[in-house]
């Protein structure tokens, strides 16, 4: 393949708020590339295992519903739309209660196995933009472009009530403060895969950045590598 024309593999990762996703999702529209967004699998995964009344506290229990779970990615003009079992829930992932949900899911080493070898199959031809908490760390350690997202909590909170108004979902402010620091410290602190910076990434503060200056930054790196 042409040197200036590779299909690079570009992992996207940072804590919960500090604009992944509309980053990633316009990062790989510009390269034409595939946008992975891993937390929506998980987010997947968490609303199936509420939906069922789960035990949480069960690990065995999660991991079995995730490898039963149907998950599909479908690229969309608004990014993706997530389907599971056959249902559209690209708006049912994101309710508040399933971000609460998440963190016994995210840790589960028997969900996070059945969801990696997913991953993988999608990032081997190249060509894609993965964004989540460990892409550049474990899903693909070899990436050509990792970039580590960072900003304030105030900041993080005030976006996904932003977010989550322009659903029709209100939710104080306070509230999502605690829940993200809640989150965070679960994804810090997770035996399996935790939320860490990749040595060899690019970390950016995204605190005062606007989405284009972010998506700006990354492509630069991406078209350095021969994207």
């Amino acid at each position: 393949m042409d040197e200036k024309n590779k299909r690079l593999v570009i992992t996207i990762d940072g804590p919960a708020g500090s604009g992944k996703s509309t980053t990633a999702r316009r990062v790989a529209e510009q390269l034409g590339y595939l946008y992975l967004d891993s937390g929506a699998l998980y987010r997947a995964v968490t609303l199936a295992a509420l939906r069922r009344r789960a035990d949480f506290d069960s690990p065995e229990q999660l991991a079995a519903i995730a490898r039963e779970c149907e998950i599909a990615l479908v690229p969309a003009s608004a990014g993706l739309r997530v389907i599971l079992q056959g249902e559209d829930v690209s708006e049912a992932i994101r309710l508040p209660e399933v971000a609460s949900a998440i963190g016994p899911v995210a840790a589960n080493p028997g969900v996070r196995a059945a969801l990696l070898s997913q991953q993988r199959r999608l990032g081997e031809p190249g060509g894609i933009v993965a964004e989540g908490r460990d892409m550049g760390s474990v899903v693909f350690p070899d990436a050509e472009v990792k970039v580590f997202l960072i900003a304030s909590i105030e900041e993080r909170a005030r976006r996904r009530r932003l977010e989550l108004a322009e659903k029709g979902i209100a939710v104080d402010l306070d509230e999502l403060i605690r829940t993200i620091a809640k989150r965070d410290q679960d994804d810090s602190g997770r035996r399996i895969s935790p939320l860490c910076k990749p040595e060899d990434a690019l970390e950016l503060d995204t605190t005062c950045m606007a989405i284009d200056e972010q998506v700006e930054y990354i492509v630069h790196a991406a078209r350095q590598r021969g994207a």
